[in-house]
């Protein structure tokens, strides 16, 4: 699965949770879940949970703590999915 595609399930996955549709729109890499799409830490979650659902992975807090923003939770994703 390369970036692009990681990017547009991820898309799906967030798209229940915000409340910004302007910058879900315009959803890039550099987009943050909290500051642009005005999503919740407790959303941030159950998010967190989807991906590890729809990718079928196990995320550790670590790795949770640092998915705040596109990039990083496509970086910790294809990582995940490469150690399969």
């Amino acid at each position: 699965m390369n970036k692009e595609e990681l990017i547009a399930k991820l898309k799906v996955i967030i798209k229940p949770y915000t409340t910004n549709t302007e910058a879900y729109d315009n959803l890039t890499e550099d987009t943050d879940f909290i500051n642009d799409l005005n999503i919740n830490s407790a959303n941030l979650v159950d998010i967190i949970l989807d991906i590890e659902e729809a990718f079928d992975v196990v995320i550790d807090n670590t790795d949770m703590e640092r998915m705040l923003d596109v990039k990083t939770s496509v970086e910790i994703i294809a990582e995940k999915l490469a150690a399969k």
